[in-house]
């Protein structure tokens, strides 16, 4: 009866030593599933910043096109303005080329005049002296 007794105890060991065993094992389980919900709450963080990363750079992207857009428009006005004054010019130039001729052409027409009234007086004069003599 006393080797009965021994195998119970050398099994109840066994038995102790496979909780044990089936504990350490669990315990293990439990490390490797807080180190994977671990890895995936980082891999989860990384992927936020990246995401958050990508935004920011569309969006300095869409900034600097708008900024773009916008001196390309003004680019645009500066060199309609630059026409428009350019336009202007000529057309003031012109309108003072136009006032210059009229004047010529006034001063050459009184001078014509001056000249024909000095030809009748000469006319006048020769006349005058051939009805004297």
């Amino acid at each position: 009866m006393a080797i009965y007794g021994i195998y119970d105890t050398i099994d109840s060991i066994n038995c102790i030593i496979n909780a044990i065993k089936s504990i350490i094992n669990t315990i293990n389980g439990i490390i490797k599933a807080i180190k994977g919900i671990i890895n995936g709450i980082i891999d989860s963080i990384n992927f936020i910043v990246n995401a958050t990363n990508g935004i920011v750079h569309a969006i300095s992207g869409i900034v600097k096109a708008i900024n773009a857009i916008v001196k390309a428009k003004n680019d645009i006005n500066n060199a309609i303005y630059g026409i428009f004054k350019a336009i202007n010019s000529i057309v003031n130039g012109l309108e003072n080329g136009m006032n210059g001729l009229n004047n010529a052409i006034v001063e050459a027409i009184y001078d014509i005049v001056k000249c024909i009234n000095g030809i009748v007086h000469a006319i006048n004069g020769i006349v005058k002296a051939i009805q004297l003599h």
